[in-house]
């Protein structure tokens, strides 16, 4: 039976990493025989253009059928003056409470072809492999009350409000201690207990799922501590489990210890195993429609798709050996391009893993 999978440009550069990630999934079903249907629709700012409204009922709807959504970047300074409500961002949040997403995994890995790429020294990063954990759909993100409101006073004050329950807790640490047990057993728990209550109770669920699993080492650290500690000593983690904002942050931080942004997938799961999956990067108007994103990302992320929500792992090891067999060779989009190495643009290093990937069957 087929799968189904949704395609979501989105903004930005995501129309243009989209193409190249759909490129490879056709490959795979017309070279390798993946049996899938692809199906496509607006989200973001794109959707906002088309029909007023950032996540369109049309699209909630497809997505919630499929076995998996593609997804590209969403937003752009040309919606930034529209109310919060009714930013490309709300699109993605949208999908991520609609669909039950609470889990999104983020692989920060330094491929050994890019350790010159790392802001970092080589001994520092050489061999990293670190797993994010990041609880999706709640904390600050999500919790009530929001907003901006005058005062009697005339003062205007913003309010968000950082909401955990033991459940929500309890769920996300799980993921991340039975990931741990695939891996080398070890959790880091990140919160910031001395000072919010709400992570304090993080620490005292998070202990108790750690009894639970006794094969699993279990550690606990500020968030402050731990951004410290991975710029400065990165490969002591393995996985790292922490609350939306904290997992929103740290995550982007460790994508600059892999050489660029534009090498992180993440895939965002919930209970059935069904997912969204996305490069971490955001849309880049920047650089959109100059050719120069890096669609790496993306195309991991289809490694990632093809692995938890396909289970094709065979397909997922095709493209991920692919994406390095391309890095042998040297090429590099601008992101991670340095001396002696061949630039190409978004379209040519998209056919380039096509290749690889034919070259490998």
């Amino acid at each position: 039976m087929s799968k189904k999978i949704l395609i979501l440009p989105g903004d930005g550069i995501g129309p243009e990493i989209v193409s190249e990630a759909v490129k490879v999934l056709a490959c795979l079903r017309d070279d390798f025989g993946l049996d899938i249907d692809m199906d496509e629709a607006l989200v973001g700012g794109a959707a906002i253009d088309a029909t007023g409204q950032p996540l369109p009922d049309a699209t909630l709807a497809l997505a919630r059928e499929v076995d998996a959504v593609l997804l590209g970047a969403v937003g752009g300074p040309k919606w930034e003056s529209l109310p919060i409500a009714r930013r490309p961002e709300k699109g993605l949040l949208g999908l991520r409470s609609g669909l039950g997403l609470f889990a999104n995994l983020r692989p920060a890995i330094l491929y050994p072809q890019l350790a010159d790429a790392s802001t970092l020294r080589p001994e520092v990063v050489s061999g990293l492999n670190i797993l994010i954990v990041r609880e999706l759909t709640g904390g600050i993100y999500f919790g009530q009350p929001r907003g901006v409101h005058t005062r009697d006073d005339g003062e205007r004050v913003g309010v968000n409000t950082l909401t955990y329950s033991e459940t929500e807790i309890r769920r996300i640490c799980r993921v991340a201690f039975d990931i741990a047990r695939k891996r080398s057993n070890r959790v880091c728990s990140v919160d910031k207990a001395n000072v919010l209550e709400c992570t304090e109770l993080w620490r005292e669920v998070a202990s108790d799922v750690g009894e639970e699993y006794p094969d699993v080492e279990l550690a606990h650290m500020y968030v402050d501590n731990a951004a410290m500690q991975l710029v400065r000593a990165p490969k002591q983690f393995d996985v790292l489990v922490t609350t939306n904002m904290f997992g929103d942050i740290l995550s982007d931080a460790a994508a600059m210890l892999t050489g660029s942004i534009g090498m992180l997938p993440s895939a965002s799961l919930n209970e059935a195993g069904r997912g969204m999956y996305e490069p971490i990067h955001g849309s880049a108007p920047d650089i959109a429609g100059t050719n120069a994103a890096n669609p790496l990302a993306t195309i991991l992320s289809v490694a990632m798709m093809l692995r938890y929500s396909l289970d094709q792992p065979g397909h997922a090891e095709r493209v991920e050996q692919a994406v390095s067999a391309v890095l042998d060779r040297g090429l590099r989009t601008a992101d991670i391009l340095s001396q002696r190495r061949t630039a190409v643009g978004t379209d040519e290093m998209g056919e380039a893993v096509i290749a690889a990937m034919r070259e490998g069957a």
